[in-house]
């Protein structure tokens, strides 16, 4: 591993850690990172909304293989961008198997955003992934990787089988990945991309390079199986405490609840770092880590590190909608932002931060009188049905249709369709029927007052260097 960022921008949301993020993190000396969650409807909305200022052709023009980049921009690209109240054209949902214009799509989406990020410098950009949304991964870290990623960030499960794809694929090999699915007991299935096939860059294609790769973790016991189990080499871990936004592991044991009706973590929920020192890896630690002394702290500690995303998605150069970060900070200025941890709210089951903020999804009202629907797909789950084909379904979806698929309805309730909520939350929503445009939801981490410690004097915002350097004025 090159030399160790001091400072992780972390992978939030659907482009609220987006191309212009990662790179003015990097340009400031440290790792920025990109979501690559749902980056086929991003790049799709972007140009369907007739691509301002040109970026998304700047970057297909120089995606390896024109005719494909060129098939994307053919297929979504509106000049001038669509009418307000029309409907985005959606990409096909991701399934099993996929489709061979969905696999492209994935391809020059996660290339693009990528591409972006580290236009213009020479420092280390990363990918953010999921492990929960298994479909995607194969297309999109090839991807990335075409583009010159220089690490992948994966959590929200036991990615076991990642370093053996990035080994693949730095030598454009065709790759294989374990789909989770639901009573299909030993049988297992299987994802494969093989991107000669699909790209055909051609036996002359000169090696790419095998990015770093960091597991998100929140105990030692996952870190102790990723270094011994894992199908090549892990390269570090991110130690997320529930304190993070976006998504948190559940607590071990069972499930207890607050008087806020949030998840309770114990003793057992915390990581013991001698212990994760003894694997002789690097590791950066997250959640709560945006404040004066913690990187010090953390290197004190053994880490290399510290991760940070909070401090970074209301920064000026967040992808998160303009009037939505003000909103936040304004009310953090006056000691009035507040985050819920909802033990049901995600269809992946795990805990999952909802910042209050009006209009959104944090309002009951809003919450009521949305539709359920389920059409993106990322968080369904995949199922084996009577046939033996693999089916999927999804708790946010409509009730009878979840239960009609074997579900449990009684799974469905608090469900939140965070698919659509999310690309809502950085300016793309959905607009259904000409008239129902779909809520957002905003996740920060419990930190999300601290956001005040960045802003200059007499400033209302601040920048993505602002937090840069006043962490590093702190580790001193």
């Amino acid at each position: 591993m090159a030399t160790a960022p001091l400072i992780i921008q972390g992978g939030m949301g659907v482009a609220i850690s987006d191309w212009r993020l990662a790179r003015a993190v990097s340009v400031a000396g440290q790792l920025g990172v990109v979501s690559g969650t749902a980056l086929d409807q991003v790049l799709t909305r972007r140009l369907q909304m007739g691509d301002p200022g040109g970026h998304m052709r700047r970057a297909l023009d120089a995606f390896p293989v024109p005719h494909l980049a060129e098939q994307v921009w053919d297929t979504y690209y509106i000049a001038g961008g669509k009418e307000a109240t029309a409907s985005f054209t959606l990409p096909p949902m991701a399934s099993t198997p996929p489709s061979a214009d969905w696999l492209v799509l994935c391809v020059v989406a996660n290339f693009v955003e990528v591409f972006l990020a580290r236009e213009g410098h020479n420092n280390p950009v990363g990918i953010n992934y999921l492990e929960k949304i298994q479909i995607p991964h194969l297309p999109s870290i090839y991807g990335a990787m075409l583009a010159g990623v220089s690490y992948v960030l994966m959590g929200a499960g036991i990615p076991l089988k990642i370093p053996g794809v990035l080994d693949r694929f730095a030598n454009h090999e065709s790759a294989t990945y374990p789909l989770n699915v639901t009573g299909a007991g030993s049988e297992g299935h299987t994802l494969t991309f093989d991107p000669q096939a699909v790209i055909g860059l051609g036996p002359d294609a000169p090696p790419l390079v095998r990015p770093t790769f960091l597991a998100i973790i929140a105990s030692d016991v996952l870190a102790l199986t990723l270094h011994r189990r894992a199908n090549g080499r892990v390269d570090g871990f991110i130690v997320e405490a529930p304190t993070a936004g976006g998504h948190n592991a559940p607590p071990r044991g069972t499930m207890q609840l607050n008087a806020d009706g949030e998840p309770v973590y114990g003793d057992r929920d915390v990581v013991n770092l001698e212990k994760l020192r003894a694997l002789g890896l690097p590791f950066w630690l997250a959640g709560g880590s945006a404040a004066p002394g913690k990187l010090r702290e953390a290197q004190d500690a053994g880490a290399a590190g510290i991760q940070v995303g909070t401090a970074f998605a209301l920064c000026d150069e967040s992808g998160l909608r303009p009037d939505y970060r003000q909103w936040l900070i304004d009310q953090a200025r006056v000691g009035r932002a507040h985050v819920h941890t909802s033990p049901v709210a995600s269809p992946a089951g795990f805990p999952f931060k909802v910042a209050a903020v009006p209009g959104t999804l944090s309002d009951p009202a809003v919450f009521q009188a949305r539709p359920r629907i389920c059409d993106l797909g990322y968080l369904r789950e995949a199922y084996q049905m009577q046939d033996g084909t693999v089916g999927f379904r999804c708790p946010a979806e409509p009730v009878n249709l979840y239960a009609a698929k074997g579900g449990d309805p009684a799974v469905t309730a608090g469900r939140v369709c965070i698919c659509n909520a999310l690309v809502a939350t950085t300016g793309l929503p959905q607009v259904r029927a000409g008239r129902h445009v779909e809520p957002a939801i905003i996740t920060m981490g419990d930190d999300v007052q601290g956001a005040v410690r960045f802003l200059p004097p007499d400033a209302t915002s601040y920048t993505a260097s602002d937090v840069v350097r006043t962490l590093l004025a702190h580790s001193d």
